[in-house]
């Protein structure tokens, strides 16, 4: 899984989630309010959990997790959010893929292609790069509380299509249609998983040069600081040297 979970890796280790807590919160707190559309209960409603789940993990406190689910659900006046996804090119010739949430379509298209042109790539018409990429269900679990080989023999009664294990993280990795009843499976055996979410991997990875790295790493962190961005996905393969570099 290069790119996407690349660049998150090299986030991860320059800690910048953790300052850019509050903002974190707001963009969870508008994917709450959209999922909470198809019903306020997370029992029915499997995307309603997958936030929720996301949302305490990531330390969202109660309160605005409550308060989110309930004007998504009618007992507030919501905004009215849809989802917007535009394709485009990085330094180096990398397809990205951004996914947004917006109460104004033209306002959050003009702002992700001046952040495309600014940075260095061009943002392409829809199809563009999709078809480099493949719709995942992705789950982690902590390798501190669970052993390696229960953790995969776990994966494999579920259903699961792949785990891995590196670092202080297992991996699960599913296909689309399966990602709810492998999620909800394995955390009937070990809890919610520290992250559990539907997520783009590449399947046509582009190597990138030291040259193109940083440039890349500057385009995507600037698309995520936009407000309306949910997630980034790139197809960029960085080597072990480039991303020691980057981490530094």
């Amino acid at each position: 899984m290069a790119g996407h979970s690349q660049f998150k890796n090299i986030m991860r280790r320059k800690g910048a989630q953790d300052a850019k807590r509050g903002k974190m919160f707001t963009k969870i707190a508008r994917e709450i309010i959209v999922a909470a559309k198809g019903g306020g209960d997370i029992n029915f409603n499997a995307k309603l959990r997958t936030v929720v789940i996301k949302a305490r993990q990531a330390g969202m406190p109660k309160d605005k997790i409550e308060a989110a689910i309930a004007k998504g659900s009618g007992a507030g006046e919501a905004d009215n959010y849809e989802t917007v996804r535009y394709e485009g090119y990085g330094p180096g010739g990398t397809a990205i893929l951004v996914d947004a949430l917006t109460d104004n379509r033209n306002r959050t298209a003009a702002d992700v292609r001046s952040l495309f042109t600014k940075k260095g790539g061009n943002m392409g018409e829809s199809g563009s790069v999709g078809f480099m990429f493949e719709q995942v269900g992705i789950i982690e679990y902590p390798t501190a509380s669970i052993a390696e080989e229960a953790m995969l023999e776990a994966a494999i009664e579920a259903g699961a299509d792949n785990c891995e294990t590196a670092d202080d993280t297992h991996t699960v990795t599913t296909s689309f249609e399966s990602f709810i009843a492998v999620r909800d499976a394995l955390a009937e055996k070990f809890e919610d998983a520290q992250s559990a979410k539907v997520s783009f991997v590449a399947t046509i990875p582009n190597s990138v040069s030291d040259d193109d790295a940083d440039a890349l790493i500057q385009l995507i962190e600037a698309l995520e600081d936009n407000d309306d961005v949910q997630e980034v996905y790139t197809n960029a393969d960085f080597s072990a040297e480039t991303m020691a570099k980057l981490s530094a």
